[in-house]
């Protein structure tokens, strides 16, 4: 066993997105940055029902369920009276104290003005009303999931991602918080409205699209609306989230509802009922994701990348390698099979601390992570700071430096 030196100093950690939901439970938003009419309208979305009070000044909150009558929050209707500060900040602290999950969730909504975005799940229930651990973790995947190929479609339209955009649109998540998800039957997301507001449009309509187009495939039999979908936001990645949130359930719901104070995007709908899927869509849904998987064509790229990697059989001939993206196309990496000639100057190219360009069809097949029909292999020049970083790269692999050397 080894441990760290006492006088190392420890790393800096990236806090985590959650811990801000942390803080605007434990410590209260300023009064004087709450709008009223925001915060009744978060009550009213959060189950919160108002039971009279001063008719013009303010109004009477208790929080919903059983055992909340003995609770109240008064807040006032605007800060036309002088005492609308003080009601203000007397409501936020009881928020702040109470135990009611709605209280956290109003709160956070408070201090990270943000769109919701809301799962429900019919799961059967054990002894006593339980549901199976893995119940919870599988709607929080699901969500991810669905979030992510919301994500996705705000970066460009297609039927089949793969690979393509997935590092960007993982990215744009990392601001979103998440509430809990109690007996895996609910979880709510709250999407900022600054940086995420088009990630929750797009969800939104790919939703309701989704709906229609298996809809219109029970009906008639034809799966022709779910090309059309594609424009809304519909893809493979929605499917397969939505398969993951139905299945082994009795029926799920999804509801995007958006934050009061940035008020409804425009080509939205104010509000509605949740979109609706049951087992019966899965048939369809898998249906569809097929067809998008098997329909998405390959893409001609002009590829720079650099060189992690090579491999072939025998000293000469051709060989396989594979290139980290750094300009050309949405992805990662790519791999690709050279001829003699080309894989030398892959190899120099990578040497001396060179990335390559290159000619290709990036192909669905495999997620868009293979390139076919290549050709124009060149090494590209580069500036000193990325040069002293790719040896650096070299330096640490010293096994493909030997396959290199080795082979010419």
């Amino acid at each position: 066993m080894t441990h760290r030196p006492l006088e190392e100093p420890l790393r800096p950690v990236r806090p985590h997105p959650v811990d801000r939901t942390a803080v605007a439970w434990n410590r209260p938003p300023d009064p004087a940055e709450v709008d009223p009419a925001v915060l009744s309208a978060l009550l009213h979305r959060h189950g919160w029902q108002r039971r009279g009070g001063a008719a013009g000044r303010y109004g009477r909150w208790t929080p919903p369920g059983p055992g909340g009558g003995g609770t109240s929050l008064l807040v006032p209707e605007s800060r036309a009276f002088p005492d609308s500060d003080d009601l203000l900040g007397e409501a936020l602290l009881a928020l702040s104290r109470s135990g009611t999950p709605s209280a956290r969730e109003v709160l956070v909504s408070l201090a990270v003005p943000s769109d919701e975005i809301r799962w429900w799940r019919d799961v059967p229930t054990g002894p006593a009303g339980a549901a199976p651990w893995t119940v919870e973790e599988q709607l929080r995947a699901a969500a991810r999931q669905m979030l992510l190929a919301g994500a996705l479609a705000t970066r460009a339209r297609a039927g089949y991602y793969g690979a393509r955009h997935r590092r960007t649109a993982a990215a744009s998540l990392e601001n979103v918080l998440v509430g809990s998800a109690a007996g895996g039957r609910r979880l709510t997301a709250f999407v900022p409205v600054d940086a995420g507001r088009p990630l929750a449009v797009r969800l939104h309509q790919a939703l309701y699209a989704a709906r229609e187009a298996i809809d219109y495939q029970r009906a008639t039999g034809g799966m022709d609306a779910f090309d059309g979908a594609v424009e809304a936001g519909v893809s493979r990645e929605l499917t397969e989230a939505l398969i993951a949130l139905v299945r082994g359930t009795e029926g799920a719901r999804i509801a995007v509802e958006w934050a009061p104070a940035a008020g409804v995007p425009q080509d939205c709908a104010a509000g509605g009922d949740p979109v609706e899927f049951s087992p019966g869509d899965l048939p369809v849904l898998r249906e569809a994701g097929a067809r998008y998987l098997r329909e998405e064509p390959s893409v001609p790229v002009r590829i720079t990348g650099a060189v992690v990697r090579m491999r072939r059989s025998a000293p000469r001939g051709a060989g396989t390698v594979r290139l980290r993206v750094i300009a050309g196309a949405e992805v990662p990496h790519v791999r690709l099979t050279l001829d003699e000639e080309a894989y030398r100057i892959a190899g120099h190219a990578h040497l001396v601390g060179l990335p390559v360009r290159v000619h290709g069809r990036l192909e669905s097949r495999g997620g868009f992570r293979k390139l076919t029909g290549v050709s124009g292999v060149v090494p590209v020049q580069v500036d000193e700071a990325e040069r002293d970083r790719l040896m650096k790269s070299l330096q640490e692999d010293l096994d493909f430096f030997e396959e290199v050397c080795g082979g010419d």
